[in-house]
């Protein structure tokens, strides 16, 4: 969002009133010290320091691979999620898309399918169900906010349809171990669904970081029509971070269904939230055209730490939405508040300048009397 202001003569965006002006050339001489990922990384620090205080347990082997494997979906649907809201759009269905695939997969494991066709299949769906976000945010040109709200319900609906009130338990042991074991010579300590976002997020940050596709990126989120103009083909790239959103969570629904080894309606539900509260948390602006892979790994880092502390400390856990909530909250404001604290300082000095001379109608100066 923009806001309007007259810069007041002699005056630069760090002459605020009451706060000492920073050396000349800091932030050009040592630009990281500014950054949210900076922040970010103290954060992690203090968040495994008192999570140490608090539980002796915290740092082992074994709790780092729970942390790992409870929050691996959701970090793997986060990466796609970075895209999409840079680019300015948001995808709010990705939990129903978890939930449609792993009800998808109970459903043809019971009709004895076998399961490398099944992952194709689901491949498909998932590629299918972004599609169709895309399509309607690109083409028909409605909010993608509003479009994702009512895909979050429809793909929900086609996963009550698929599996009803019945269960699918009977998964293959070669399949589900690998959603409950730890990756060989990790000392125990790495999932496999950790490593998948390991290996996802080195992909998306070169994507998004170092090639031409990923530039495109940032300059459709700043201005989506300067991008149209200076030849970006912007719908065709929205419907693509649509589409590999759709695949990216339809597989990390099979990963859920593997860890849980159970598909059924509601798996997946609610875990929304969570995602967009990781990647905000990250640094990438609501507003798009800003954030980093890197600061959305260390979101995930924040955000899990935090759940995992709590959870050690016997914090209540129907009460752990409080956490999304308040980083939700928290994660708006910090980014933006040094662009509100100018907005604000700016209005202030408007409001001190002393009134200047008057214009005629006719062209000609009137003084003050």
């Amino acid at each position: 969002m923009q806001h309007d202001t007259v810069p007041t003569p002699g005056l630069s965006d760090t002459d605020l009133p009451g706060v000492p002006a920073l050396p000349a050339g800091l932030r050009e001489r040592q630009p990281w010290i500014f950054r949210w990922e900076t922040v970010l990384a103290l954060i992690v620090v203090v968040i495994a320091v008192i999570g140490t205080s608090a539980s002796p347990e915290f740092l082992t082997s074994y709790n780092l691979f729970n942390l790992g494997l409870s929050n691996g979906e959701i970090a793997i649907m986060a990466l796609p999620m970075t895209l999409i809201v840079i680019s300015g759009e948001i995808d709010l269905s990705v939990s129903s898309t978890l939930g449609m695939s792993s009800c998808l997969l109970g459903f043809l494991w019971a009709r004895h399918w076998p399961m490398l066709a099944i992952f194709v299949v689901i491949a498909i769906v998932g590629l299918a169900a972004g599609a169709f976000n895309g399509l309607l945010v690109t083409r028909l040109g409605l909010p993608s906010l509003a479009v994702t709200i009512g895909t979050l319900t429809l793909y929900a609906g086609v996963a009550q349809i698929l599996l009803g009130p019945n269960t699918v338990a009977n998964f293959p042991t070669a399949y589900t171990n690998l959603g409950v074991n730890a990756v060989p010579g990790t000392g125990g300590a790495v999932s496999y669904s950790a490593l998948i976002f390991v290996v996802l997020a080195v992909i998306f940050g070169v994507v998004l970081h170092a090639t031409g596709v990923g530039r495109s990126i940032y300059a459709m989120g700043a201005s989506s029509e300067a991008a149209l103009f200076a030849g970006i083909r912007v719908k065709r790239v929205k419907t693509i971070l649509f589409m590999v959103s759709g695949l990216v969570c339809s597989f990390a629904g099979v990963l859920y269904t593997f860890r849980l080894s159970t598909s059924v309606a509601n798996n997946g539900v609610g875990l929304e939230l969570d995602v967009v509260a990781i990647v905000l948390v990250g640094g990438v602006s609501i507003f798009g055209g800003k954030g980093s892979v890197p600061g959305v790994v260390l979101g995930v880092l924040a955000f899990a730490g935090i759940q995992n502390a709590l959870l050690l400390t016997n914090f209540n856990q129907e009460a752990s939405g409080i956490v999304a909530g308040g980083l939700l909250l928290v994660s708006v404001f910090l980014p933006n508040a040094a662009s509100l604290w100018r907005w604000g300082a700016s209005k202030y000095r408007l409001r001190a300048a002393p009134p200047g001379p008057m214009v005629a109608p006719e062209g000609g100066s009137v003084g003050n009397a």
